[in-house]
């Protein structure tokens, strides 16, 4: 007998939910393994022009039942998830329209970091878990012959990629495989597991080792290769992704998917230009209570060159995390009411890519718990001056990206495809991270003017996007150019500069979500404090916020609307 809830708008609404999360399993496997789904297969990627081209097809009849789903039924989360799913099943379509699908990221997030990043994230427990995690791992040098096959159509349809972009994606591919087998991350699972070196393990890891390194890195080798030549042949000076076939379409996709809004690029540069700004107004300030009044370059030359700043080794850096990141969970209760059951640790990025990877970054939990999150510090200590530590910490660890994250997979009453959906949502999520930084005062995390310029310099980090990634996207900026923008207002060093600058390049306006949502955030809870007054609670915005889920902007606004509604 069917269910009589399924032909209610609620009830067919949570039907296509689940079907949508079982598509995405389906179409982005990698995804799903992360989020510990059960898959049909042992395959992790399918991003030939086949697969998009399926893609796009099967979203565009979701998105027709979703549109005769009547969502002025429909309210609170119910209503966010009709709209996250128009958003999403649209965004495939309108990225796919753009043949955004021809031009994939290559550096730095890309296929090969993509293989780390899960092996990283895997953990194993026993023999079935060790035999599923080599069939993935096997699966591997076919899922990079289909990425390297849109690759090579976009190569013959005109797309050509920045030169400086295909030297530091073939340079990450190369240093990933620097290490032995038995010492790269692909086997770490293996390595870190309970049961490591028992009986039942053995045999999996010996095919693990021998896969790793008779198959996994010469696929990887092939991979660089290809890179460095047939897809390095007329490869572009310039770096606006403008140029080539439907260039400018999208970029303005891209700027409408990351910023989760429909602003226009002009727009984000016009907001950029007011954000650096403002901000350098604060700066002059702290600079000022630091003894260099009227003299911030010379504040900057100081932060930059200061061996005190500076950690001796990766073991002293990551130590000195470590502790703060403990004298941050000692406030954590008295800004949330609601904090995750997952905890998480501290560890050095392996040097082999440090140079190219940013000063940290947060590896989520698995959602099944079986490991701890992850913030992962630059294994090269100048890249992570002292003064960048608080803000980094309360950005990338507690109450940021981990805390929000485990909160999320912990979200038992949202959408599975919700729960594990925040890398779709870098408005909302690096927003939230970027608020956490700014939090940090109120829970009295900066000591000195130094870490208060930290703050600045991070929160001054991601305005300039705004103006140098449109700078190079829409007003074609030379990397000369947005060195020297980023240069003005930063006290990061030229390599770690160089290096943001090229990301800009290779990710057209991924770096525009970060500033923009914690702009929306801060409004928020300016909008909350005048509204609720001295019944005001940090505890309680917070968790309306968190419990909110990776969502758009402009959801988000109405749901913490909805809680401010309750309060009144």
């Amino acid at each position: 007998m069917p269910d009589p809830t399924a032909v209610t708008p609620s009830g067919a609404l949570a039907t296509l939910a689940e079907r949508y999360w079982r598509f995405e399993c389906q179409e982005m496997p990698l995804s799903a393994a992360l989020a510990g789904a059960k898959l049909d297969d042992a395959v992790l990627f399918r991003e030939s022009p086949l697969d998009h081209a399926r893609r796009d097809a099967r979203a565009g009849e979701l998105l027709v039942e979703l549109q005769a789903i009547d969502a002025g039924a429909l309210a609170g989360q119910e209503l966010a998830t009709h709209r996250l799913l128009q958003r999403e099943l649209g965004g495939i379509r309108a990225q796919y329209a753009v043949q955004a699908y021809l031009r994939p990221s290559i550096f730095p997030v890309a296929m090969d970091f993509s293989t780390v990043f899960w092996a990283n994230s895997t953990a194993i427990s026993n023999a079935a878990d060790a035999a599923r995690y080599v069939e993935r791992l096997a699966s591997i040098p076919e899922g990079l012959r289909g990425f390297r096959e849109s690759l090579a159509a976009g190569h013959a349809a005109g797309i050509r990629y920045p030169r400086v972009v295909l030297g530091a994606a073939v340079a990450n591919t190369n240093g990933m495989l620097g290490a032995a087998p038995e010492a790269s991350a692909w086997f770490g699972p293996f390595k870190r597991s309970a049961v490591a070196g028992s009986e039942a393990l053995r045999p999996h890891a010996e095919r693990a080792l021998t896969f790793i390194a008779d198959e996994l890195q010469p696929a990887l080798r092939e991979h660089a290769a290809f890179m460095a030549g047939p897809l390095a042949e007329g490869a572009r000076d310039t770096l606006t992704c403008a140029q080539g076939p439907h260039g400018k379409e999208l970029y303005c996709v891209l700027v409408q998917h990351f910023t989760t809004t429909p602003m226009a690029p002009e727009q984000v540069h016009t907001l950029g230009l007011a954000e650096v700004a403002r901000i350098a107004g604060e700066i002059e300030a702290i600079a000022a209570q630091a003894g260099y009044a009227g003299n911030v370059a010379g504040y900057r030359r100081f932060l930059a060159t200061d061996p005190q700043f500076v950690a001796p080794s990766a073991e002293v850096l990551r130590g000195q995390i470590e502790s703060l990141c403990k004298r941050i969970d000692r406030r954590i209760p008295a800004y949330f009411g609601h904090i995750p059951r997952i905890t998480y640790g501290v560890d050095s990025i392996p040097d082999a890519v440090s140079a190219n990877m940013p000063p940290a970054y947060a590896q989520p939990s698995p959602p099944d718990g079986s490991a701890p999150g992850i913030f992962w510090v630059s294994g090269l200590p100048a890249k992570c001056p002292s003064y960048l530590h608080p803000a980094l910490a309360l950005h990338e660890a507690w109450p940021g990206h981990l805390m929000h994250l485990a909160l999320l997979q912990e979200a038992r009453d949202l959408p599975t495809f919700r729960r594990h959906g925040a890398v779709k949502y870098t408005a909302c999520v690096e927003g939230w991270a970027l608020y956490c930084e700014t939090l940090g005062i109120e829970m009295g995390m900066y000591e000195t003017p130094h870490q208060r310029y930290g703050q600045l310099e991070m929160e001054m980090w991601r305005a300039v996007r705004l103006v140098v990634d449109t700078g190079i996207h829409l007003h074609d900026w030379s990397r000369e150019k947005a060195i020297a923008c980023m240069s003005e207002h930063l006290t990061l060093s030229p390599e770690t500069i160089a290096g943001e600058v090229d990301r800009y390049a290779a990710l057209p306006a991924q770096a525009l979500g970060y500033q923009i949502g914690n702009l929306a955030l801060r409004g928020l809870r300016k909008k909350a404090q005048a509204q609720l007054g001295e019944r005001f609670s940090h505890r309680n915005f917070h968790t309306a916020v968190m419990t909110a889920g990776a969502v758009t902007l402009p959801v988000l606004e109405d749901l913490v609307g909805d809680w401010l509604s309750t309060q009144a």
